[in-house]
């Protein structure tokens, strides 16, 4: 914590972690002439080709971070998961699981059509591979992987990594994902919420050429996002690639422990899919005899048993996966994650743009006190939420006719659930950070003669 010594009045900001929330709150600090520095444990990007997708409220977030963000998106030809040529733009629901017409095997029951969300679906790896370009030489560093972070009594903050070397900024921000290092320094290495917990859900995910998947699906439904979803089961698909490729993605529930926490993927097959989806409709199991045969099986972790008590403290922060792990399961992690950088950034912006050639360490401390604020109920309200949606998805009931109807009934909790993430005001939130931050910058230029700099390690006595 700043100790009333005067700082200089530029904010040098760290960033732990080069995946896509990382590097789109550099870029929105770029923007605001915020100095800033982003580090990455990996050799290099590394994001895996799977496809991930935004809604419309976070791409309109992308245009206020910084602009090159939605042409990035462009670029690696982002599409419309559904109905490119509606407003509407449905995520629909079918049932993947029965069999309703005897004389035609193609047909799956529609179950609920929800519209309104925006998405546009891509593959992750050329999304980040676009956004690198717009970051200006010398703004990240890779092979840097963080060993510990310790506050000095200058308020400066002292960052180590494993290769030897050190660096300072004036405060740190994890974006360093589900497994990171920085939530584990902030609460130490005796808390639950230093570590994600499993689920019970496991994921499967290929993408499959258009021409084959209009083969199995047929034209409309390929190039339209879906879920078909049946007992302990359901399998997503929607376009990207410019639409030379569909995304798809099974999810297993799993009763048992996962056997390792410290790695979270594990060597699977297409056997596997099939034999857990033995009995479901044709269509789902042509479409999975279209992955390859040797798969990554993804356990899916999230921090909803023991949520973050807080997403900052003195001058570290945390956002994205970092802060709220999630579930995929209402495809909104990443989206939440954008909300947080533009949050940020315009923070940031702020605080260099209101402390001229005075102290920042107050600043910031406001700054990170009204992200917490302001973000920490939605998001976390996300983990849950994803984890709800998915025992819907997985309902016993969709395997025994009697009971459909009580199954179908789920769709209007799905519906109201899938409207609070995708119609956020997003112009509110901001003024409600501008709002805030003026009311807690006030709050701690009168507190200043109150803190200290302990100098300890953060995560110390907790």
């Amino acid at each position: 914590m700043s100790n009333g010594i005067d700082e200089p009045a530029e904010p040098q900001i760290a960033i732990i972690g080069g995946g896509i929330v990382g590097v789109i709150l550099a870029l929105g600090l770029v923007r605001r002439k915020v100095s800033v520095r982003l580090y990455e444990q990996a050799a290099g990007f590394r994001e895996v080709g799977a496809g991930i997708a935004f809604s419309a409220c976070a791409r309109r977030c992308m245009e206020l971070v910084n602009p090159v963000v939605i042409e990035a998106l462009r670029r690696c030809g982002a599409v419309s998961v559904s109905d490119a040529e509606d407003d509407d733009d449905y995520l629909r629901w079918i049932d993947g699981y029965n069999q309703h017409d005897a004389h035609d095997v193609s047909y799956q029951k529609p179950l609920s059509q929800i519209g309104g969300s925006g998405f546009r679906g891509c593959r992750r790896d050329q999304f980040l591979e676009e956004l690198s370009v717009d970051l200006p030489p010398g703004v990240i560093e890779f092979g840097k992987r963080l060993e510990s972070l310790k506050p000095r009594e200058g308020g400066k903050v002292t960052l180590t990594f494993a290769d030897g070397t050190t660096a300072e900024a004036d405060s740190v921000i994890g974006c360093d994902g589900i497994k990171s290092r920085v939530r584990q320094h902030l609460f130490g290495a005796d808390h639950e919420a230093s570590y994600p917990q499993y689920t019970h859900k496991v994921a499967y995910r290929g993408l499959v050429p258009m021409d084959y998947a209009i083969e199995v699906l047929g034209e409309w439904k390929a190039h339209n996002f879906h879920h078909h979803v049946g007992p302990g089961a359901h399998l997503t698909h929607y376009p990207v690639a410019n639409n030379k490729a569909l995304n798809v993605v099974v999810f297993l529930s799993d009763p048992n422990p996962w056997p390792d926490h410290n790695n979270m993927v594990a060597e699977g097959t297409r056997g596997e899919i099939e034999s857990a989806l033995r009995g479901w409709h044709p269509a789902v199991l042509g479409l999975v005899k279209l992955l390859p045969d040797k798969l990554t099986t993804w356990a899916l972790f999230d921090l909803g048993e023991f949520p973050a008590p807080k997403y900052n403290e003195g001058r570290l922060c945390l956002a994205g996966d970092a802060a709220h792990a999630s579930s995929p399961h209402h495809g909104a992690g990443a989206c939440l994650g954008v909300e947080d950088a533009l949050c940020l950034s315009t923070l940031l912006g702020r605080v260099r743009d209101t402390t001229p050639g005075g102290n920042i360490g107050h600043a910031i401390e406001a700054a990170f006190e009204t992200f917490d604020g302001i973000r920490r109920p939605r998001t976390q309200w996300l983990v849950n939420s994803s984890r709800r949606v998915c025992d819907l998805y997985h309902q016993s009931e969709w395997a025994d006719p009697r009971r459909w109807v009580k199954a179908q009934t789920c769709f209007d909790e799905i519906r109201d659930r899938s409207f609070k993430i995708w119609h956020f005001d997003v112009d509110a939130m901001v003024q409600q950070t501008l709002d805030e931050f003026r009311k807690r910058l006030a709050e701690e230029n009168g507190n200043a003669n109150g803190k200290t700099c302990g100098g300890r390690e953060y995560g110390d006595d907790k």
